[in-house]
């Protein structure tokens, strides 16, 4: 009986990596997703009632990936062991599309900006606050988180983001932050911020482009409503 399981079992993983292989990951269901991504460290274990375990504790395919270690090991079945599949994952996802918006005009061009920030933040449970460093060309030097938490005009310092953005040799900045409750609309805390941190960067000769909030599965643009260009008209007019 044994035997058979595990023959049943291997056949189950075969036909979800052909399946893969053959046309992505379209006409799966996530737990399927998950469930092949748990084969590569357990080749010997069905792992379907796993992966179903953890997507019923955290509900969507992005909360797994955004879980905890020590989390998603409080789900039965999963071990330090095939935990790295889990985890590798998302990593590998973010460091591709950082890579991939370096060196972009993302001013000009931002579909993959906004590709690399929903993906690293929408699933956050804390609010973060990404900086996005340009050169004068608005190429991408990098990115860095600076900020977590409940993000305030006074729990984010404009003399940190600025020396931040000198230390990188940034002549340019984007700011993004993540609203958990997935609504992306800014709170009157976030425009003032915003207007913090465009006059503080103003008066160091660095161009603040756009401050992005992302929410689920969508984002609010400071710069598409107008809010950037108007800041910096209350600048000079000062």
């Amino acid at each position: 009986m044994d035997r058979e399981k595990k023959h049943q079992g291997a056949g189950h993983r075969k036909r979800l990596r052909e399946k893969f292989l053959a046309s992505g990951l379209s006409g799966f269901h996530d737990y399927e997703v998950i469930e092949l991504l748990l084969t590569l460290t357990t080749p010997q274990k069905d792992c379907k009632q796993q992966a179903k375990a953890v997507l019923k504790r955290f509900k969507t395919l992005q909360g797994v990936f955004e879980a905890s270690s020590r989390a998603l090991c409080e789900v039965d079945g999963i071990g330090p062991k095939n935990l790295l599949s889990l985890k590798l994952i998302k990593a590998v996802a973010d460091r591709y599309l950082s890579k991939k918006i370096q060196h972009q005009d993302v001013v000009s061009n931002s579909r993959s900006l906004f590709q690399y920030l929903t993906h690293h933040m929408r699933d956050k449970d804390r609010e973060c606050f990404e900086t996005v460093f340009l050169d004068a060309k608005n190429r991408v030097i990098s990115s860095e988180t600076l900020f977590k938490g409940s993000l305030t005009a006074s729990s984010v310092y404009p003399r940190e983001v600025v020396r931040a953005a000198l230390d990188h040799r940034a002549a340019a900045l984007i700011f993004a932050h993540n609203h958990p409750s997935g609504d992306p609309d800014p709170s009157p805390e976030d425009i003032a911020l915003t207007r913090q941190l465009v006059f503080a960067c103003r008066t160091m000769g660095i161009t603040v482009h756009e401050h992005l909030v992302i929410g689920n599965g969508t984002y609010f643009s400071f710069a598409d409503q107008g809010l950037i260009t108007q800041m910096n008209q209350d600048y000079d007019s000062r």
